[in-house]
């Protein structure tokens, strides 16, 4: 079977490492790739928006099988395309990208179907968005609150308020500055909410879902959730906080009222369906929904899985989800975002980077390193891998424990070296402070 995943990051290096490990010995492609891809699979060079161009290779090769990593091409239909040609996609249709990639109709569907998110309000001018901070209405008298652009903004168009001032001048950035283009000509202003995030991924054929394993992203940029937003820097797997009770109660009242109630509406979800999730003392309430699989959540989640993810794809297409048994691995796995300096503001590309060897030496065994921004090209007669993102490599390592598997990363990632590297060093920090107090409990009780 010949398999072509499009996208060039992170998350798609982890989908490629994994599809080669089928037992169906797939010939995999990747459009357009990375350098680190370059190793794992054949690169096409057709950008992950060419829609033409990537139908039109995949009729020439006689693609078995698609996955699609970004949201951009789910979101201009692609799916539609590669279906009407009869080719096996793995992702929504374009009416249910949506969820996505507008977060007004994500949330108009979450409360047209009763699921619990924060409170909400949606504008189409700036003056009728400024005028409700200035009005002392529902969460707009209670601060922080949230103002977001409505279009896809590569996980930066959230800006979280702390008062009125911050308010108004987010609502400047997007809708008058146009800072995230036609994505900011619509926002959400909704009330902030309080909790432990959880990202929830499910696997649905558009009536049957299934799990997969719990995570935990970490969007700032700075250790202690400082700074601006970013795509993502760091994951962990499985998240703490979704306990056996929660979980269920995640699924019950989120995940399979949005799958059920759009099939009551003839709208049948395929693919992966991402949720961020909120835990609140009032229970869980979405964050946002995507429609693809998470980054840097995916790198953190494959390496724990031990079944063929080719056929959960296929299941997925086939309608057959519920024929499908996980297995996953019984350790934990932590994933550490190397980005360039800068990000997610300014950075500079085509930085030397060395010691990828020496880091999964030092990591081993069970330690990975996926490509995100990179490139292969040669200099001087040699080939090197060079800087080519904000969010370059992400390494990743499985432990017994998240205490075991913080300290085998860490010390991969310092192996590494590019001009201007950054990365978080307290990614999984809540999972080890409730092992921290678990072990400390369990001691006592001994």
């Amino acid at each position: 079977m010949k398999i072509l995943v499009i996208g060039s990051g992170g998350r798609e290096h982890a989908l490629v490492w994994k599809l080669k490990t089928s037992p169906q010995f797939p010939k995999i492609y990747c459009a357009p790739g990375n350098g680190g891809i370059a190793q794992d699979a054949e690169l096409v060079q057709i950008k992950a928006d060419d829609l033409k161009g990537l139908l039109d290779f995949a009729l020439k090769e006689k693609i078995g099988l698609t996955i699609v990593g970004p949201e951009a091409p789910l979101a201009e239909g692609i799916v539609n395309k590669f279906m009407q040609k009869g080719l096996n996609i793995f992702g929504p249709t374009k009416e249910l990208a949506l969820l996505e990639a507008s977060k007004a109709y994500s949330k108009e569907t979450m409360q047209r179907l009763n699921i619990p998110t924060a409170a909400f309000e949606i504008f189409d001018t700036p003056d009728k968005a400024i005028d409700f901070t200035n009005r002392s209405l529902l969460f707009a008298a209670h601060y922080p609150l949230v103002v977001k652009a409505d279009g896809l903004a590569a996980g930066k168009g959230v800006i979280i308020c702390k008062d009125r001032r911050q308010a108004q001048l987010a609502i400047e950035h997007m809708m008058v500055r146009k800072a995230f283009g036609k994505s900011g000509e619509k926002i959400i202003i909704e009330e902030c909410l309080a909790g432990e995030e959880a990202s929830i991924l499910v696997v649905s054929d558009g009536i049957n879902v299934i799990p997969l394993a719990s995570s935990q992203d970490h969007k700032r940029v700075f250790d202690g959730d400082k700074g601006p937003n970013t795509g993502g820097m760091g994951a962990y797997s499985p998240a703490p906080a979704v306990s056996e009770e929660m979980h269920k109660r995640i699924m019950n009242e989120i995940i399979y009222p949005l799958i059920n109630g759009l099939a009551k509406e003839n709208k049948f979800y395929k693919g992966v369906l991402y949720a961020g999730i909120m835990i609140t003392k009032n229970g869980p309430k979405v964050l946002e929904f995507n429609v693809r699989f998470g980054d840097p959540e995916t790198q953190a989640i494959l390496p724990r899985l031990k079944t063929d993810l080719a056929d959960l794809c296929l299941a997925s297409i086939e309608d057959k989800i519920d024929q499908i048994k996980l297995k996953w691995e019984e350790k934990t796995s932590l994933c550490v975002v190397l980005a360039s300096g800068g990000y997610p503001g300014e950075y500079k590309n085509g930085l030397e980077i060395s010691g990828l060897e020496e880091a999964l030496w030092e990591g081993s065994p069970d330690t990975y390193i996926f490509h995100a921004g990179t490139k292969l090209q040669s200099a001087n007669g040699k080939s090197q891998i060079v800087t080519d993102g904000g969010r370059v490599l992400n390494v990743v390592s499985l432990g017994d424990n998240i205490r075991q598997a913080i300290d085998k990363v860490y010390k991969a990632a310092h192996k590494i070296k590019f001009a201007g590297l950054h990365y978080r060093k307290d990614i999984g920090h809540r999972a080890l402070e409730r092992y921290l107090e678990d072990t400390y409990m369990g001691a006592q009780a001994d």
